[in-house]
């Protein structure tokens, strides 16, 4: 007999019913039995514990947002009847439902949806899971011309079909969801977009609608707190707003970034930085070029396996040639050009490589996901009896430059061997245990995905919180298997003989791209005066302060300090700090003819607090002790 763990703490056995007919409905919301959620109309296993879960436990939210998802497809076949049903699941931060509908419909119409949505919470009607015969499930599909659905019948096993019933609006799915549509009081639709139907763009372009749904008002009024500020910081919003870079679609084209001056000034800064870190670290920089023999590629297997992500081939002298779409193989063929001595390794050559993939429209996103991007990328090509001293200075190596970045809190993942994979079981126990004794020795939270490690070795990824604690995966170190057999790759052991080596691939920030795009948005725009673009502006109070103001911008800029004179403007003084502030410049120096004639400044910071007039030196001090320190503050 099952024992049932009540709400109240109160404790039941129970068998041969089911979990509604056990408990006072009240909030009840779902049941966790062996980490699985079930639905309360659930019979009680046989024997076993299970928790009966209310709205208010963490546990029942995919509940309660997959039952929102519901109510939102009941509200939109009443207000638009004729529509078609795709998919409503549950999501990270709430729901979504896949619809196709007769005539398009904008963001206005989000707002008498959301109407309609709470007068079917009002009404607290009674989902009802029905099991129907499938003949008579595709019978009923197909009088309603439910073609998603029946594709999705087609795939579903057993002759006993699972739907829910909530007043006239039925649907195929297999739950588990809330008794009653009244359990669900506290939600928002929050958005619409094209989604093709299973992803795939061959597929009909169908309408999402997304909301969100939470258990209190306090919760949900958070998460809009939360949603507004990301929406304030979003990268493709804020990089045209500073100036810092443009995706010209209809021009340039698609995924393709252009870099404008003061975003080229943070990309080099962030290069000079990598590429002197490196040179510290003791790896060995080395630049490739854009294109590449078929053959190369085909030694590599990327176009046998690699091929739908690469461009078509460019002819040249009857040759065929292909953009690159990774780095790996040209620093593969730095390392063949010599025979490698056990001595010399491990070798480490480190690129910022420039390579292109073939990403389709629909997945395009500003800066996180392009067509053309930047690796900071890196190969270790090391001896056996070296993988674990080498993969500990990796993860430590990696997570310096991170927290350089003003990034403090890290999860590690750590995937290891699948069930088909290449090489030798030793060398992947032997990479997987070096991995995880970097992580534990770095005393990183981490987790394993068993069995997720690619076909050609195992690898740890590094997932970083930004400033709003959304994770982001940057660092990843992944070993290979696979390409030092297919270019048989080798090094002269001591006993004279050839030796594979490992290798092993890294990249730190991912891409350039993506990364700055990630910063934008952990900073707000507001970057730390170690990377700010400029790091001064100097206004004058009236005209007869320009020569000072520029005297003053030029002594900075011998300085090394990143300096603007803004004395061609014609706008006034409040003019020319609110828009240094709105530019997020980190210090403004106002000259006036006080300033002028004692040879000071009068310091402003972004944020908006005066500090008055200082000596030019002491300010010079501040901003340098800020970029050494690299300090986020100012």
């Amino acid at each position: 007999m099952a024992r049932v763990i009540l709400p109240s703490g109160e404790t039941r056995e129970a068998q041969g019913i089911t979990f509604l007919e056990l408990i006072h409905q009240g909030n009840a919301a779902a049941v966790l039995f062996n980490g699985k959620l079930l639905d309360l109309r659930e019979p009680v296993p046989e024997e076993g514990e299970a928790r009966v879960l209310t709205t208010a436990d963490p546990e029942a939210l995919e509940v309660l947002r997959h039952t929102a998802a519901h109510i939102l497809a009941h509200a939109v076949t009443r207000l638009f009847p004729g529509t078609k049903l795709a998919i409503g699941p549950a999501i990270a931060d709430g729901f979504y439902y896949d619809f196709l509908f007769s005539e398009p419909i904008s963001h206005e119409d989000l707002a008498r949806i959301e109407e309609e949505m709470k007068k079917i919470v009002e009404q607290n009607i009674p989902l009802e899971r029905v099991w129907i015969p499938r003949a008579e499930a595709e019978r009923l599909l197909r009088e309603r011309s439910e073609v998603y659905k029946l594709e999705l019948l087609s795939e579903i096993p057993g002759e006993e079909i699972s739907f829910y019933r909530q007043g006239e609006f039925l649907d195929l799915c297999r739950g588990p969801h809330l008794p009653s549509t009244g359990l669900v009081q506290h939600f928002k639709l929050l958005d619409l977009a094209g989604a093709y139907w299973r992803g795939d763009p061959t597929r009909d372009m169908l309408t999402r609608i997304y909301g969100t749904a939470f258990a209190t008002e306090e919760e949900l009024e958070k998460f809009l707190r939360w949603r507004e500020e990301a929406r304030r910081r979003d990268h493709r919003a804020l990089g045209p707003q500073l100036d810092l870079f443009s995706i010209q679609n209809d021009m340039v084209g698609a995924g393709l970034v252009l870099w404008h001056p003061r975003g080229a000034r943070i990309r080099r800064i962030i290069e000079d930085f990598w590429v002197a870190e490196h040179y510290k670290a003791g790896y060995q920089l080395v630049y490739t070029p854009h294109i590449g023999r078929s053959r190369l590629w085909q030694t590599s297997g990327h176009l046998d396996f690699y091929r739908e992500s690469m461009y078509a081939p460019i002819v040249i002298e009857g040759q065929e040639f292909f953009l690159k779409p990774m780095n790996c193989p040209f620093h593969i063929a730095i390392y063949k050009t010599k025979t490698r001595s056990y001595r010399e390794l491990p070798l480490r050559y480190c690129e910022l490589g420039t390579v292109y993939r073939f990403e389709r429209s629909g997945v395009l996103h500003g800066l996180l996901r392009v067509r053309g991007f930047t690796q900071d990328d890196a190969h270790i090509i090391c001896r056996p009896d070296q993988v674990e001293e080498e993969i500990r200075g990796v993860l430590r190596f990696a997570l310096y430059i991170l927290r350089s970045f003003g990034f403090a809190e890290f999860t590690a993942y750590l995937s290891t061997r699948p069930e088909k994979f290449i090489g030798d079981v030793a060398d992947w126990d032997r990479a997987t245990e070096a991995l995880r004794k970097a992580v534990e020795g770095e005393g990183l939270a981490y987790q394993v995905k068993t069995g997720e490690g690619a076909f050609y070795g195992p690898k740890i990824d590094i997932e970083v919180q930004d400033s709003l604690k959304r994770p982001w995966q940057l660092t990843t170190i992944q070993f290979d298997f696979n390409l030092p057999e297919r270019f048989d790759m080798t090094f002269v052991g001591p006993d004279g003989r050839p030796h594979r080596p490992y290798m092993i691939h890294r990249a730190l920030l991912g891409s350039l791209e993506r990364f700055f795009g990630i910063l934008v948005e952990h900073y707000g725009g507001a970057f730390p005066v170690w990377l700010a673009p400029v790091q001064v502006v100097v206004l004058p109070v009236s005209e007869a302060e320009i020569p000072y103001a520029e005297k003053v911008a030029g002594e900075l800029l011998e300085q090394g300090i990143r300096a603007e004179a803004w004395t061609k403007e014609g706008k006034t003084l409040r003019w020319l700090v609110r828009e240094a502030q709105l530019q997020k410049i980190p210090y403004i120096l106002v000259c006036g003819p006080r300033e002028a004639a004692e040879g000071k400044v009068a310091l402003r910071l972004r944020t908006g607090e005066d500090q008055g007039p200082k000596p030019l030196d002491e300010v010079v001090l501040r901003i340098r002790q800020a970029v050494c320190a690299r300090t986020t503050g100012l």
